[in-house]
């Protein structure tokens, strides 16, 4: 086993873990562009198998942080889709191309999130009436796939809990109960593929102090935030996320 010795790597690393911290204290969003920024350094197979241990410590965090606060009804709709999302993106995980993934994830974020944008520039579309909720099982679905393909699992899940417009909070506890479980899921399919090696375990517990400490702050900062303001970096967060994601799919 070979370490890497090459101080830029340390650091891209370690802003990508503290983007999943935050992500995972709250500002649901930042975590999409972890992988993009860890594949800078190093190979996104490795990356994914180093940062899904990462991300399951700092759901523990996340979850008791807002236990209380949560939506029981989303979970119950979107878990089961999530259950074949993940089987059908392991199953496939061969053959995929994760680029297309991203692509398809991408224009999904920017859509909702430029739809959701409009009426702070006096523009709004209306809708016939709330999405059904069969609209959430599918949701939920396309999120544990492009989870298990990319990491890319978070614009489809926070598309369908945004439109249920909850109080931010409940918005943040159920988004991280939803990734709770389904990064759990995901265990089986990545010890299959190989991805937890001695490396990728060793750099997984050099980073695991800084992504505790991140999420925590991301919850400290989360809880001082205005509902209005919260949605409105939420929306942003996700124009950026799609667009860097159709970027790194073209490009």
């Amino acid at each position: 086993m070979s370490l890497p010795a090459d101080i830029y790597f340390y650091f891209v690393a370690s802003v990508a873990v503290i983007l999943v911290g935050l992500a995972k204290g709250g500002f649901a969003g930042l975590g999409a562009a972890a992988m993009p920024i860890l594949a800078l350094v190093m190979d996104p197979v490795a990356g994914a198998g180093m940062l899904l241990p990462i991300l399951m410590v700092q759901d523990i965090v996340s979850v008791w942080a807002f236990r209380r606060n949560f939506d029981r009804r989303t979970l119950l709709l979107t878990l089961p889709g999530a259950v074949v999302g993940i089987f059908f993106g392991w199953f496939l995980a061969t053959s995929i191309n994760a680029d297309a993934v991203r692509g398809f994830v991408g224009v999904i974020a920017l859509s909702f999130g430029v739809y959701r944008l409009l009426p702070l520039f006096g523009a709004q579309l209306k809708l016939a009436g709330p999405a059904p909720e069969w609209v959430g099982v599918v949701m939920g679905g396309v999120s544990g796939f492009t989870s298990q393909i990319a990491h890319a699992g978070g614009p489809p899940f926070q598309i369908w809990a945004l439109s249920r417009n909850f109080p931010h909070l409940v918005f943040v506890g159920t988004s991280s109960i939803f990734f709770a479980i389904i990064n759990w899921m995901k265990v089986p399919a990545y010890a299959a593929l190989g991805q937890f090696n001695t490396q990728n375990m060793t750099l997984t517990a050099i980073f695991l102090p800084l992504a505790v400490l991140s999420t925590m702050a991301g919850v400290r900062l989360v809880k001082r935030v205005s509902p209005e303001r919260f949605n409105i970096i939420i929306q942003l967060l996700m124009v950026i996320v799609g667009a860097e994601l159709i970027r790194q799919a073209i490009w």
